[in-house]
């Protein structure tokens, strides 16, 4: 039997993937638990029109985020710090703070999306990666200040 998948489904097809499969399995276990469909004309072009819409979708997200980047790009966020002997700072500015400078500034970041491949415990200019969409990373400038 001719099946759709309509969800992952790990090491057997993934969404919108058209496979063979043996009947009894198709019936008792894809179609019953919501994994797949049959692969009739008319399920066809549904699947067809919803991955018309994903890639449309997938595109205007794309197109968020370059601008999104662009915009982070320009931007310095200032963090001013406890110092002590010798200008050595007190602990280190961290994603939740980037996070909420961030977000005080009008951009949706989340924690999650920032990427800090050190601790910023130094004074000075520092550069940090921010994950906007699949391969779209910002580079985004932090000036730590006492």
């Amino acid at each position: 039997m001719k099946i759709i998948f309509i969800k992952d489904l790990k090491k057997q097809g993934k969404k919108g993937e058209i496979k063979e499969v043996k009947d009894g399995y198709a019936e008792n276990y894809l179609i019953k638990n919501n994994y797949a469909i049959k692969a009739t004309e008319e399920n066809m072009k549904k699947i067809e029109l919803e991955n018309k819409k994903e890639t449309k979708k997938h595109i205007e997200e794309q197109e968020q985020a370059k601008k999104l980047k662009n915009e982070l790009e320009k931007l310095t966020l200032e963090f001013k710090v406890n110092t002590g002997n010798g200008d050595k700072v007190f602990g280190s500015v961290t994603t939740k703070q980037i996070k909420e400078s961030l977000n005080k500034k009008g951009y949706k970041i989340e924690k999650n999306q920032i990427d800090l491949d050190y601790a910023l415990s130094t004074l000075g200019f520092h550069y940090i990666n921010i994950n906007l969409y699949q391969d779209i990373i910002a580079k985004i400038k932090i000036h730590i200040i006492k």
